[in-house]
């Protein structure tokens, strides 16, 4: 089955410069879009003559009303809204500090707050409109060491259900894709040493957490490719869901 309803659109993608991201914006390019990127620091994707590279800080509210309204004046509606940008902090409840808990929901949902608020002003008019959020399957079961992104993932996953229940009635599509231990920086860089994706693979039961059935490490084009789904006229009629992408580590669909 061929993915339709990219040809001609304009989506806009945080989190760009990350593997997740950059891999979301190189399948919308190749599929007709026109994309703006987003990062902190404007990424770069040379030869790809439709993808517009913007800074943006998604914690800073003004900054990502701003960049819509000059998307929309400039470049034309936005038909995509997606929310790759996140942070991940991991601590014991009593090793994380005030910054680091404010940081991580800054960015996790705070960020997602202001985007969707942001397209739905514009989307709403037009009745039409598709925003998907990459949170984490962290948002559905507990994570030892993992409150603060735990919490701020559960809390964006029910923003995105209740932002979904609101706009339905408008034609406009709000769902979440939930992925696993991806390879990513994100990832990588929880591991001690070589043996990182053995262990996870296989399971750590010293922290409670389950292994991937699967038996493999997701690549960032599967989640990728799973919004690109949530994204297409094949999902015109799904709404507020969350889709895991996990290979099957939290035992859940």
């Amino acid at each position: 089955m061929q993915l339709s309803g990219f040809n001609g659109k304009l989506a806009l993608v945080t989190g760009a410069g990350g593997g997740i991201g950059r891999a979301l914006v190189k399948l919308l390019h190749h599929s007709g879009c026109s994309v703006v990127a987003t990062d902190v620091v404007a990424p770069e994707f040379d030869g790809l003559p439709r993808v517009h590279s913007r800074p943006l800080d998604v914690t800073d509210s003004v900054a990502v009303n701003a960049l819509v309204d000059d998307i929309e004046q400039r470049l034309g509606p936005i038909g995509f809204g997606i929310n790759v940008a996140g942070v991940l902090q991991s601590g014991t409840i009593d090793t994380i500090d005030d910054a680091q808990w404010r940081r991580t929901f800054a960015v996790n949902t705070d960020g997602v707050f202001y985007l969707c608020r942001a397209l739905a002003r514009v989307m709403s008019p037009r009745r039409q409109g598709v925003m998907v959020t990459v949170g984490s399957n962290a948002a559905g079961i507990p994570r030892h060491a993992m409150a603060a992104y735990g919490a701020s993932k559960a809390a964006t996953h029910m923003l995105m259900r209740c932002l979904g229940l609101e706009l339905a009635p408008l034609g406009i599509r709000c769902n979440t894709v939930a992925p696993g231990s991806t390879l990513t920086p994100m990832q990588t860089g929880m591991w001690a040493d070589e043996r990182g994706a053995e262990q996870v693979i296989a399971g750590l039961p010293n922290i409670y957490k389950t292994g991937i059935p699967l038996g493999k490490l997701a690549q960032p084009e599967d989640v990728a490719n799973a919004v690109m789904f949530l994204l297409s006229d094949q999902a015109g009629h799904i709404v507020m869901d969350d889709l895991y992408v996990d290979g099957g580590a939290t035992l859940r669909g």
